[in-house]
């Protein structure tokens, strides 16, 4: 489960990354080895985590962030280590009905069957760029459009939540605007036809529509830990 977070502004801040000892970063790279071993396609690029989140004055967030590469995420897996924290964005896509779009993540993905919005890790910046909300925003957009096929305008995407999770993962979650249940699959199909043509997989293998936290448990198999309550929270505020 999450906690649900609303705020007028949210600011991220750049700290040092985590000092991992020489006998757990070895223990993790053995974890890292063995999961490529298992699944090819991960790959160990860079990749943005949680420091720590805090409220700011008068209703504000600070994300504290810091810079490290996916193989850190198999610390996970180490007895005694200390993992990072995931950040991630994600987007609530709804139907006109007032449902709204969840995927199933691929075999191809680190994370088989699991299903949640479409989103993804926060990538750090390159050069002087910043890591700040509107950078949140168009990697949203990107996440939608490379998981759904659906090409939404970073502009359209409004925050609506912040969620932080049980283990310290703290997910920004954007609301896009209402389609057509049709247009939204009719895209996920084009893209996974696309995806195939090139031999490659698409990270969803399915998606669904739901209206409430009552029809998650018609999707087999196991759920992110933020999809009840954020399904909860749109049924109320986009819900038919």
């Amino acid at each position: 489960m999450a906690d649900l977070l609303e705020a007028g502004g949210l600011r991220l801040v750049e700290v040092a990354p985590p000092v991992v000892p020489a006998e757990l970063r070895t223990a993790m790279d053995r974890e890292w080895d063995a999961a490529v071993l298992a699944n090819p396609a991960l790959f160990d690029g860079p990749v943005a985590v949680c420091a720590g989140l805090s409220r700011e004055a008068p209703d504000g967030l600070l994300v504290s962030w810091s810079r490290v590469t996916y193989r850190y995420f198999a610390l996970r897996r180490v007895p005694g280590a200390t993992a990072p924290r995931s950040l991630f964005v994600s987007v609530v896509q709804p139907a006109h009905d007032g449902r709204v779009l969840v995927g199933r993540m691929s075999s191809s993905t680190s994370a088989p069957g699991r299903w949640q919005f479409p989103g993804g890790s926060v990538e750090p910046p390159t050069g002087d760029e910043p890591l700040d909300e509107p950078a949140l925003r168009r990697h949203a957009a990107v996440e939608l459009a490379e998981e759904t096929g659906v090409d939404v305008p970073a502009a359209d995407l409004t925050r609506c939540l912040v969620t932080h999770g049980e283990d310290g993962q703290v997910g920004v979650h954007y609301l896009a605007p209402p389609l057509p249940a049709s247009f939204l699959q009719d895209s996920f199909t084009a893209l996974v036809a696309a995806e195939t043509a090139r031999g490659r997989a698409s990270e969803f293998d399915r998606l669904a529509f739901v209206g409430s936290p009552a029809d998650l448990p018609d999707l087999a198999g196991p759920h992110v830990g933020y999809l009840d309550p954020v399904v909860r929270w749109a049924s109320r505020r986009v819900g038919s």
